[in-house]
């Protein structure tokens, strides 16, 4: 196969699913890892795909949704490091919301193996969240940990969404968001779904702090409903492979800037802005 037929195969991949794996590609088209990422480098080049770590995600079209398998697999190294460092934003006997979304997902992961946090209360709108976390409360026969589900319509990447979320939501408080994006720059964040932009502004308005959980591939990703301006984030938590320019525009917009390493315990603490920003909950590094 040519490499102008390898490419517009990865193509239409992207446009079908919105995303595509190197490994599913290694496999469907018989060739090497290296072939594949460089005809993925040269699909960016056109300004067809964004390359993020593991695969290419869709450049163009801003109302498609990526299935929750999908976004799980892609940056993958970057979105555990990002949750690990959100784990220290967390306080038992407080109460926190999670998002939708993979590295959302993830975080859910280590509070349910993290039996130190609890009595802990999570809302959340996503289904792998909530059976995350029901799984884990079953297991530990431990009473400590309370999920508070909404109801709402499904979306591709297992939200809860609609105006049943949004009026479950409407009525609760907690201390601190979690949120998932699946883009963000300049103009804020950003979700291919118009209900879920809704659900996630009802999610923010919860809250009294909002953390942003967005590895460096969302950067630049527009999709089609804004949720909010970059400067509704109290935290931004990113990675290493984050632009200095989106750096910059991120630190003058945000309260705080950090950036997880990919490494178990190294975080990078950028300045705040002026406005006061949260501290973390548990002496994040």
């Amino acid at each position: 196969m040519l490499a102008m037929q390898r490419q517009e195969v990865i193509l239409a991949g992207v446009r079908e699913h919105g995303a595509v794996r190197v490994t599913d590609l290694v496999a469907s088209l018989e060739v090497s890892d290296m072939t594949v990422r460089r005809d993925i480098a040269e699909l960016e080049r056109q300004g067809l795909v964004h390359r993020v770590h593991g695969g290419a995600v869709d450049a163009h079209h801003t109302a498609h949704e990526p299935d929750f398998a999908v976004k799980r697999s892609l940056a993958a190294d970057e979105k555990a490091a990002i949750a690990r460092a959100a784990l220290a934003w967390i306080t038992p006997g407080s109460s926190i919301a999670l998002s939708a979304g993979s590295t959302a997902h993830l975080l859910a992961e280590l509070i349910a193996a993290e039996p130190g946090l609890r009595p802990l209360t999570v809302v959340t709108n996503s289904l792998p969240v909530a059976d995350t976390l029901h799984a884990a409360s079953r297991r530990d026969g431990d009473l400590g940990l309370d999920v508070v589900l909404t109801g709402g319509v499904r979306t591709p990447s297992d939200a809860l969404v609609g105006p049943v979320a949004d009026a479950s939501l409407s009525q609760l408080r907690v201390d601190r968001a979690f949120l998932g994006v699946h883009g963000l720059g300049p103009d804020g964040l950003t979700t291919p779904n118009l209900l879920e932009a809704q659900t996630d502004r009802a999610l923010i308005a919860c809250a009294r702090d909002v953390v942003v959980l967005a590895d460096h591939s969302k950067w630049g990703v527009v999709g089609l409903a804004r949720i909010v301006a970059l400067e509704a984030v109290d935290v931004l938590i990113t990675d290493g492979g984050l632009p200095d320019a989106a750096r910059r525009t991120a630190q003058a917009a945000v309260g705080q800037l950090l950036i997880a390493n990919n490494h178990r315990t190294a975080m990078t603490r950028t300045a705040p802005t002026t406005r006061t920003a949260p501290t973390p909950e548990r002496g994040a590094p």
